[in-house]
């Protein structure tokens, strides 16, 4: 991907979202809240999913020129590769319940959406079946202190990320990290990888009771960097992050290096896609 002056990127969009949704759910009455939370977002789902003959494929895509002033990014599988981390506290949750440890493909298909997303869609598919909300909850809570003991032990700040921030800085991007994540692990994870210094505010899964792709995280930390939607790029690695910035206005760019919940990247609508943070300056 080549730059332009100032936050302008010429990027290559290429084929369109999958509609967004929960896999492996233990249980509709576990999942009530998240089911809610996502409703209005569905709409937005649903018209982003053309025909297959409709998408266009790889780099024969539009290309598009992004201006932008401030730049919000996702954490998990775009700035740290925190998989490793997920691995060993969901397999230690998997200890306590006398149940058989899951590997990472399956630990990684269900990043980004969650901790309750996480944590059921792993207990389905290590055999225990759908679950009751009470059970579910109690397991979120036993998986929660084992996330909070391994946080950051495991993970690795992806090649470029560091360089590219401080860059971005430089030029006067102002930078907001926003994720999936519990506020108090992400704030944890950054401080850990010496990366909390780059961003101005930190928006996690549960400082507005919206999970990403629900635009309001985005609409609310660009109100809180104090610059339009449209001058504020969004970059992350999954479907959810293109979903989110589409509904909330703002340019998206993907990297391609991610989760994805196990899909290719190139599927998704985006603005551009990057093999490393550091092609954004």
């Amino acid at each position: 991907m080549r730059t332009g002056r100032r936050g302008s990127i010429i990027g290559s969009g290429t084929s369109s979202a999958r509609s967004w949704g929960i896999a492996g759910a233990a249980g509709e009455e576990a999942y009530r809240t998240i089911d809610e939370m996502l409703e209005p977002i569905a709409p937005i789902a649903e018209a982003a999913t053309p025909s297959a003959s409709a998408r266009p494929g790889g780099e024969d895509g539009a290309v598009a020129r992004l201006q932008f002033d401030a730049a919000m990014i996702d954490l998990d599988g775009t700035l740290v590769d925190t998989l490793d981390d997920f691995v060993e506290a969901i397999g230690r949750l998997l200890d306590d319940l006398g149940l058989p440890r899951v590997g990472a493909r399956i630990v990684g298909r269900h990043i980004g959406r969650g901790s309750a997303h996480l944590v059921g869609s792993v207990l389905a598919e290590a055999g225990r079946g759908p679950a009751p909300a009470d059970s579910l909850a109690d397991s979120l809570t036993i998986y929660q202190r084992h996330y909070a003991a391994v946080n950051g032990t495991r993970s690795t700040v992806y090649p470029g990320a560091v360089a590219a921030l401080r860059r971005l800085r430089e030029r006067g991007i102002r930078l907001a990290c926003v994720t999936n994540k519990p506020t108090e692990f992400s704030e944890a994870l950054l401080r850990a990888k010496a990366l909390d210094g780059y961003f101005e505010t930190v928006t996690g899964g549960d400082r507005f009771g919206r999970l990403k792709p629900d635009p309001l995280p985005l609409l609310k930390t660009c109100e809180a960097l104090g610059t339009p939607p449209a001058r504020t790029l969004m970059v992350g690695d999954s479907v959810n992050d293109a979903l989110a910035a589409r509904a909330a206005g703002c340019p998206v760019v993907l990297v391609t290096y991610g989760y994805n919940h196990g899909r290719p990247v190139r599927e998704v609508d985006a603005d551009g896609y990057v093999d490393s943070l550091e092609a954004l300056n």
